[in-house]
């Protein structure tokens, strides 16, 4: 039976903090929340993880990530470059920015020949996420396109601080429907909660309603249809020195086209990130309390 894949959207950590020494410190001995994605990954059965990072930062990655985790779990690393496409399409002088997070998954096809977790690097998702998503990738066949989706309650993800865009999940029969994307979600004085659609209306939504925080599971098949995605997302970008493509857009394409399935895993835990500036506290304060659960060691080792 293959372990399956961790596979870790990192490429975006550089430009964010201004560099990969400024990884924001989380747990009571530094800890970054990356750390205690991998501690969780690995106690689930994880037995590799690729890194996709930008090739300018692979040195100081590989020395400030890599080498903590050598003899912990098998390490590989893809560069999400801004010419690593598909077919002939030709970079805009004018890009600066990758293509979004369908291509960095796309980046790291000849790095993963198993079933795979795909996440982001800073979020905290729970050690239930990265156990009930090994569960259903070893149950599934690695040339099936049966795929997952863990979901979390939006109570769950939302911040004291300003609002937030979440992907809220349709589903029936444990298989997810459609992802739309709601913009600035805030909890109102009165206790609703609250975001914006795409056409700009006001949208209220319930407490309970799953979210996708971008952890998916994939087999090797997915490269494939994302590849033919991508080249279709090329040749039809409005604005190609701007426009990304993102994997909940390519999973939507395959469900509406029945290229796929994506059954949704709810999470009982909680997600959190710094998606504000005033979150950090919060952040460390909940690390904290898990600490004192004895959920995880300190130091983490």
């Amino acid at each position: 039976m293959h372990k399956p894949t961790l596979l870790v959207l990192a490429a975006g950590l550089g430009s964010r903090y201004g560099g990969l020494k400024q990884i924001d410190p989380m747990g009571p001995h530094g800890e970054t929340i990356l750390d205690y994605s991998l501690y969780d990954a690995i106690h689930c059965g994880f037995e590799r993880v690729v890194f996709v990072i930008r090739e300018e930062f692979a040195e100081a990655f590989q020395a400030s990530v890599g080498a903590r985790l050598k003899d912990r779990i098998e390490v590989a690393y893809a560069f999400q470059r801004l010419d690593d496409l598909p077919g002939d399409f030709r970079v805009p002088e004018e890009r600066t920015k990758p293509w979004g997070t369908a291509h960095a998954v796309y980046s790291a096809r000849h790095e993963v020949s198993d079933p795979f977790v795909a996440i982001n690097a800073d979020d905290f998702y729970g050690r239930d996420a990265y156990a009930q998503a090994a569960t259903f990738l070893a149950d599934t066949a690695p040339g099936s396109s049966c795929y997952c989706l863990v979901g979390y309650h939006l109570d769950n993800t939302l911040s004291e601080h300003g609002g937030v865009n979440r992907g809220v999940t349709s589903h029936a029969d444990g298989l997810l429907k459609d992802v739309e994307e709601i913009v600035r979600i805030t909890r109102r004085e009165d206790g609703r909660v609250l975001g914006s659609a795409a056409d700009g209306s006001e949208r209220e939504l319930a407490e309970d309603v799953l979210v996708s925080m971008n952890f998916w599971g994939f087999t090797p098949v997915f490269f494939t249809q994302l590849e033919e995605k991508l080249r279709t997302f090329l040749g039809s970008c409005e604005n190609p020195t701007t426009g990304e493509c993102h994997i909940p857009t390519v999973v939507d394409l395959l469900l509406k086209n029945e290229e796929a399935s994506c059954r949704v895993l709810a999470s009982g835990g909680s997600w959190f990130g710094v998606t504000h500036r005033e979150d950090k506290p919060v952040v460390m304060e909940t690390i904290r309390k898990l600490v004192d659960a004895g959920d995880y060691p300190s130091p983490l080792g």
